[in-house]
């Protein structure tokens, strides 16, 4: 009795530790137009966290379109710092208990390169908790920073020690990169599906989704659609064909729905 107890006492342990992870599926959509950046999506359990990025005047402003008579957020203020004192707060991770890393999607609207040169001085400073590639290898830390948009491929291929990964375009998997360099794959809903979650999912719209699914889980990528409509019936078909990230701006809609799920 007295071992049984202990096991039941240690699956207790687990099972608390487990709910405090985030849902891995659950991706922000232009997070920093909520009423509070960060903090909502990080209280409605999501792992993937998206803000639209410009260089003004060598600051990084977080805006979605060009911030020019709009209060002036910055990627450190609003993303960064914050992250960094989660981890302080949580053993070096953004949720307690959890050692899953949080992924930043940041893209950028600006120039690629001279916005990239003004990023790596602000991961410079966070590096501490910012997964990287280094001496041959990819480091996993308690957040992934992964650049889109106006991507900077080349001056990250060139760096012999990175700290962010590109977001490559879900259509060009015939031409592999790296997933030291590339770790995730993305297009726009439409370029694949026409189906807005009535009726039966046209079979030959969701078999060449789950092939390039599956190309792309073979090329070490995880998968995102964006601009996806956002209901119940399409969420789970696209977890049923094994998408990674559900696209949302309903972060409250979505956490209850994948609590259901699990």
């Amino acid at each position: 009795m007295k071992i049984l107890a202990i096991l039941l006492f240690s699956l207790t342990i687990h099972l608390s530790k487990a709910q405090d992870c985030p849902h891995k599926n659950a991706h922000a959509h232009n997070d920093y137009k909520h009423k509070h950046p960060l903090s909502d999506a990080l209280n409605h359990k999501f792992n993937s966290i998206e803000a639209d990025v410009f260089l003004i005047h060598n600051k990084l402003i977080v805006s979605h379109v060009h911030p020019l008579f709009k209060k002036q957020n910055t990627l450190e203020k609003l993303y960064l710092k914050p992250l960094l004192d989660s981890c302080k707060k949580n053993n070096g991770y953004v949720y307690p208990n959890c050692t899953q890393s949080l992924t930043l999607l940041i893209d950028i609207k600006s120039d690629a390169e001279a916005t990239y040169i003004e990023l790596k001085k602000s991961f410079e400073k966070y590096q501490s908790i910012l997964s990287r590639y280094e001496n041959g290898k990819v480091v996993i830390k308690a957040v992934t920073i992964i650049l889109s948009g106006n991507n900077p491929y080349e001056a990250v291929q060139r760096d012999s020690i990175h700290y962010a990964f590109i977001d490559q375009s879900l259509l060009s998997l015939d031409k592999p990169i790296p997933k030291s360099i590339c770790s995730l794959a993305s297009t726009r809903y439409s370029n694949v599906l026409t189906w807005k979650g009535k009726g039966e999912i046209p079979k030959e719209e969701k078999e060449n989704l789950i092939r390039l699914v599956n190309q792309a889980h073979q090329q070490g990528k995880i998968v995102r659609l964006w601009a996806s409509p956002e209901n119940k019936v399409v969420w789970t078909e696209l977890l049923n064909c094994r998408v990674d990230l559900i696209n949302t701006d309903k972060l409250e809609e979505l956490n209850t729905f994948l609590k259901e799920r699990k």
